[in-house]
């Protein structure tokens, strides 16, 4: 049995910015600082991104984030762990080597699942998924993976999107001044990391400010 997507309960914001703790570490940032300058400047979704194993210290993080985000009227979005969304009331983020779609919509049944995908063969895969959002990317080339995808650019982020209906995020190597092009190409909102990372941690409620500004309502 395939199990339905949610669409009619989510609204995906236009500006998606992903706290990453491996991106927060090498500037000895903490993830809850930087979450709540985003939440401040008004960002509408907030992705906790963590990819080494947890531990207790990242799932009280993550509860401290999700009743942060929650207060201000945000989406909290946890990457990978659908077992630590669950318990959080969050929605989660899924990877491709992650649990499968299908799987993860039996334990977050009523809950918000966004997928990653990096070509077209994932892009149609992903259209008949129980999701309610798709990842696409890297758009540009990027620094925030170890091992990135190839990259789609916008001629690509064009095509893809004609393969599906779902909401799509794009992804990868976006600066704030690529961000019009890249919604015109397609794409119904944008994720960074890198781009929500100024010189000093006092910068991102006013950079967030401006990502809201050049992406829109």
């Amino acid at each position: 049995m395939t199990l339905p997507s949610r669409p009619d309960l989510f609204n995906l914001p236009r500006f998606y910015p992903i706290v990453d703790t491996g991106a927060l570490a090498r500037r000895n940032w903490s993830a809850v600082a930087i979450s709540e300058a985003l939440l401040q400047a008004g960002v509408k979704i907030l992705q906790y991104r963590h990819k080494e194993a947890w531990t207790q210290t990242q799932f009280d993080e993550a509860k401290r984030l999700a009743g942060l985000a929650n207060a201000a009227g945000a989406l909290f979005v946890v990457n990978d762990r659908v077992d630590f969304a669950n318990l959080l009331g969050a929605a989660v983020h899924l990877g491709q080597t992650d649990l499968p779609p299908v799987a993860a919509r039996k334990i977050v049944a009523d809950g918000i699942i966004g997928f990653s995908t990096h070509n077209g063969v994932q892009v149609q895969h992903a259209d008949q998924e129980p999701v309610d959002y798709l990842a696409l990317g890297p758009i540009y080339p990027t620094a925030s993976k170890a091992q990135p995808d190839p990259v789609v650019g916008l001629e690509g982020l064009r095509t893809l999107r004609e393969l599906t209906s779902k909401p799509l995020v794009a992804i990868g190597g976006i600066t704030i001044a690529d961000a019009a092009e890249v919604l015109e190409a397609g794409a119904d909102s944008i994720a960074t990391v890198a781009g929500i990372l100024p010189v000093e941690l006092a910068e991102v409620s006013s950079l967030a400010a401006e990502w809201l500004r050049r992406t829109g309502p």
